[in-house]
């Protein structure tokens, strides 16, 4: 009797699997007949609006047409969107310079660094430079950041000469020493590593080609753009052109990213005043004098953080820091990248803490000359150098592409711009033959290697924490209360993806 009723039992189990087994076959083809359906209308092909030729296909002469998701944020940047603002002084103009008249302008969205580089970036830099350039250490050498800028006659700064720039200690302080020539160079690097480190995570280049870069045989973007630079290839994207196999990546894929550079001076203030906050709808309800509201530089809201100090600069002669056991910025030079509080954009230090280098060519006249949208002086016009054929030339001994100043006869019948240097453009000067004459040295300090840097420094009063004051410095020339930040151009919708 026990064997009958276990014999029924396993019967009855054996009936069930069978059941069951039955509903997960017909539940599985009712939903493969659902996803078929699905992919059979997802999958139709789209037509151009043009010809009405089946696009992506190879049949119809594989036109390419991407399901573009917008701009990648790139390493270290944020997105600032961008807007109008009245470009220029906010303050009294205590020096009578005169320089920093008010101009309305709008500046196009952009990304921007969060924080200033750091030392521990920038010895990223110096250390792919040692490891790739093994035949040309004077690559690596004039990149090199001047400690002795620390130096003062009168003050005993030897120690921040010997440890500021390599200590861990100092890691995340923002590098100083650098000038405008040399924070190019690490943006245009940047640049580089980034776009191979796409490539490298979408599995077109293998992480091996790092370690066999040497020389000239380094990832370039516009090289490998250019069809220059081979790399170590993984997979390569496929041709749809006909009798097309695999490609390379190029700008129409949307996968690289645009250059890292130094930010314009327009971007920069833009981005310091951070009046996003303070507007509804399309009104400001408050200018601002600093990178954040109120009239005094120390903090009013919320009750915890009322009276602390918002950046990092001198107070007064002789004042750093403050008192010991109350130190009012804790910060007797620079302080870590991310000190205080980032603004409305998200952005840390710019008020204080070093002053930073702009892309600007420095003009006392700028902001009454430049165009109200993007405004902008500096602008060199190049193209890529051709050889005889009307091919690119091959690359130069680092690596990279080379390009010259376009000439008249390049803009024969243009109307926009007609020769490549344009930093002197409606500029009041004397001419000699053509060519923008300064005395440097003699009558003025000003020539096409003026630099603008912006905002204040760990050493500076409270009066250049004002976004619309501006500085200038020859390019070649640095300082140790001077550092810099990197800016991208945003493509597509200024709002965002």
């Amino acid at each position: 009797m026990n064997n009958f009723k276990l014999q029924t039992c396993v019967y009855s189990v054996n009936y069930l699997k069978i059941v069951l087994r039955t509903i997960m076959k017909k539940v599985l083809i009712a939903v493969l007949g659902v996803a078929t359906l699905g992919m059979g209308t997802s999958c139709k092909k789209e037509k151009s609006a043009t010809t009405g030729w089946t696009l992506n296909d190879t049949k119809w002469g594989g036109i390419q047409k991407l399901e573009y998701e917008g701009q990648e944020t790139g390493p270290g940047l944020v997105l600032v969107q961008g807007g109008t603002f009245t470009m220029g002084s906010t303050e009294q103009n205590v020096t009578y310079s005169h320089d920093n008249v008010e101009r309305r302008v709008s500046v196009s969205s952009f990304y921007m660094d969060e924080t200033e580089v750091s030392n521990h970036q920038y010895r990223e830099y110096l250390q792919w430079l040692a490891r790739v350039f093994v035949d040309y250490p004077e690559v690596h050498d004039k990149a090199l950041p001047d400690t002795n800028s620390w130096r003062r006659k009168l003050a005993y700064n030897e120690p921040l000469v010997k440890y500021y720039f390599r200590h861990p200690a100092y890691d995340n302080y923002p590098v100083v020493g650098v000038n405008w020539i040399q924070a190019t160079g690490f943006a245009a690097w940047r640049t580089d590593r980034v776009n191979e480190m796409i490539l490298i995570r979408e599995k077109i280049q293998d992480v091996k080609v790092i370690a066999q870069q040497v020389n000239e045989d380094n990832f370039n973007t516009d090289a490998y753009y250019n069809g220059q630079y081979e790399g170590l290839v993984k997979n390569e994207l496929r041709d749809i052109t006909p009798g097309g196999t695999t490609r390379k990546v190029a700008i129409e894929d949307g996968i690289l990213l645009p250059e890292y550079r130094l930010p314009t001076e327009a971007e920069w203030e833009y981005a310091a005043m951070g009046l996003m906050g303070n507007s509804q709808y399309e009104n400001i309800n408050t200018k601002r004098i600093y990178p954040w509201n109120g009239l005094t530089v120390r903090k009013g809201a919320p009750e915890r953080d009322r009276g602390k100090i918002q950046a990092n600069f001198k107070r007064g002669r002789g004042d750093n820091a403050g008192v010991a056991g109350n130190l009012n910025d804790n910060g007797m030079i620079t302080t870590p990248v991310k000190s205080y509080w980032p603004n409305d954009f998200g952005l840390w230090n710019m008020g204080g803490n070093v002053s930073e280098w702009v892309m600007d060519v420095y003009r006392p006249l700028s902001t009454a000359d430049v165009d109200d949208f993007n405004s902008f002086r500096g602008n060199v016009y190049k193209t890529k150098q051709l050889d005889a054929d009307g091919y690119v030339e091959e690359k130069d001994s680092l690596g990279r592409i080379k390009y010259r100043d376009v000439t008249e006869e390049d803009n024969v019948g243009r109307r926009n711009y007609q020769i490549a240097d344009n930093m002197g453009f409606i500029d009041e000067e004397v001419y000699d033959n053509g060519n923008q004459q300064y005395e440097f040295g003699v009558t003025t300090l000003i020539n096409n290697r003026a630099r603008v840097y912006k905002g204040a420094s760990w050493d500076d009063r409270a009066y250049w924490l004002s976004p619309g004051n501006r500085r200038f410095l020859d390019e070649e020339q640095s300082l140790c209360t001077l550092g810099f930040r990197c800016a991208m151009v945003r493509i597509g919708s200024p709002a965002g993806n």
